[in-house]
């Protein structure tokens, strides 16, 4: 997270702002700028506060917290930009887990290619209350992605994505 930064001048001085009896005063304004060196990172923090929450300026350590903030997985291998992503389209990944729609978003945001995604349902109901149970209709999904895509992010990713009494099929086509 932000912290100390050796060097860094505080926008607002404090010895600047002292009564006139010690601007003078060497020892005051030695021990104010000590306070300015440690306030500064907290200072110019809070002056461009808003930057730290538009995601496309925020910087990357800031970016894994509000990634934590959206419940987004951190993975600082990624690339700042498809982690940017993510945090963007968190809330709506959530919303959509374990859909057809769910799974295409977040391959297409992890990998950002084409993905079509295919399931049969795997539903089944009965007219009759009393009737015989119908046949158990095992849920399946099918995975293309269009592209050159990082096969095991994509197999991470249905991991997660998928439920795991689902059959998974993928297919990554050129």
């Amino acid at each position: 997270m932000r912290g100390w930064v050796p060097g860094l001048i505080s926008p607002h001085p404090i010895g600047q702002q002292l009564p006139a009896v010690y601007l003078e005063d060497d020892f005051a304004q030695r021990f104010t700028a000590g306070l300015d060196e440690v306030l500064a990172p907290i200072l110019l923090t809070l002056d461009c506060l808003d930057a730290y929450f538009d995601l496309e300026l925020t910087p990357p350590d800031f970016l894994d917290w509000l990634a934590g903030w959206v419940a987004a997985p951190v993975d600082r291998d990624r690339p700042p930009q498809a982690r940017r992503d993510l945090v963007r389209h968190a809330v709506e990944l959530h919303r959509w887990r374990g859909t057809a729609r769910g799974v295409e978003l977040a391959l297409r945001v992890a990998t950002g290619a084409r993905v079509e995604v295919t399931d049969n349902g795997g539903v089944s109901w009965s007219a009759t209350p009393t009737g015989a149970p119908p046949a158990d209709e095992t849920s399946q999904v099918r995975v293309r992605i269009h592209g050159d895509v990082d096969e095991p992010l994509v197999r991470q990713v249905l991991a997660a994505a998928v439920p795991a009494h689902v059959r998974t099929t993928l297919e990554i086509l050129p």
